[in-house]
């Protein structure tokens, strides 16, 4: 069987009757929005990222945990409350992304959060750099019920790998993913479906087909390349891809760059996904790194006061009347691509 039809089945039996009625309110409030232009929202967020940790091990220089350049406390999502909040919203919940910022294994009680969030029937997906990935916690990967795996490996020799993975070692990355490959053979298993998530690079576009290659030798599942999201491109940068395909900005006539896609006021992650910071505060995306719009805090109220309170249809009211006023919007590649 396809190893994305493995994948996909394992998505689809995670859906409930609830789930898929959540599901249904949640797409029907966001078409009448589009067609009203007024903000309607029915239902709950059916995917969630939840922040395990700000902290990393690198210096990725597109990055705030790279940067150490956050305003907002430095911590860990601490157990007891990630498993209030998951009890709070597991019925409607389908998709949990375990990542926002930071390296999601240093938090020490990583795995045993996903393997809560797999107890209680959810989609759980993390994205780490591999390098924690040895062989104890390779296999309490496997053990804990994590459904996808997303493996950061922009370069197939070091010397381009840590052209932007700074302080990072392509040799332990490549261990561990071949250290999770081996205990999902040995416990028979059939998750997580393994990605190498290719960061395309100036520096490290001329090792697109080699990454293909790696990934077939180790036993990935998938490879994946995203285009890179840079803070200075107006003038040029030198992480711009020269390949356009790969590249999130376009140059001008006057030397300038700009965003690609045109920025519509409307935007699906508002109506279907939140973002949930490792000390509790909700915010709209994942582009609100420095969780500037604070919508709610979940040591105060529940999510579902949040996600249905002025504070949230103000913002969405926002976006609808114009999302290029919007700091955090400017930048973004992914809300106007879904859904449009």
């Amino acid at each position: 069987m396809s190893l994305y039809v493995t994948d996909s089945l394992n998505f689809l039996s995670k859906l409930s009757p609830k789930r898929i009625w959540n599901v249904l309110k949640v797409v029907s409030s966001f078409y009448v929005t589009k067609w009203t232009k007024k903000p309607v929202q029915w239902g709950m967020p059916f995917t969630i990222s939840l922040e395990p940790t700000t902290a990393c091990n690198l210096r990725c220089p597109e990055c705030p945990s790279g940067l150490r350049s956050f305003t907002r406390p430095t911590g860990n999502l601490k157990k007891d409350f990630f498993r209030s909040t998951i009890d709070d919203i597991y019925k409607e919940l389908l998709y949990l992304i375990f990542y926002f910022q930071g390296e999601p294994y240093i938090n020490p009680n990583f795995l045993d959060m996903v393997k809560y969030a797999n107890e209680k029937g959810i989609y759980t997906i993390t994205s780490t750099n591999g390098h924690f990935l040895n062989d104890e916690n390779a296999k309490k990967t496997i053990e804990s019920g994590l459904d996808r795996l997303i493996i950061s490996v922009d370069g197939t020799t070091q010397e381009t790998y840590e052209n932007y993975r700074i302080a990072g070692k392509l040799d332990s990355v490549l261990q561990g993913a071949r250290n999770v490959v081996k205990w999902k053979k040995k416990l028979n298993s059939s998750t997580p479906h393994i990605i190498f998530q290719f960061l395309v690079v100036k520096p490290n576009e001329h090792q697109i087909p080699e990454i293909y290659k790696l990934a077939e030798e180790i036993g990935i599942d998938e490879v994946k390349l995203k285009t890179a999201q840079v803070y200075d491109y107006k003038n040029g940068n030198p992480l711009i891809p020269t390949l356009t395909e790969y590249a999130r900005y376009e140059k001008q006539s006057d030397g300038t760059y700009k965003v690609k896609n045109k920025l519509l006021n409307h935007c699906w992650k508002l109506w279907h996904s939140c973002v949930i910071t490792w000390d509790g505060l909700v915010v709209p995306c994942c582009f609100d790194k420095d969780a500037t719009h604070r919508l709610g805090d979940l040591k105060n109220q529940s999510l579902k006061a949040v996600w249905n309170d002025k504070s949230y249809g103000s913002f969405r009211e926002k976006l609808l009347t114009g999302r290029d006023k919007i700091d955090i919007c400017t930048n973004c590649t992914e809300g106007c691509k879904v859904w449009a």
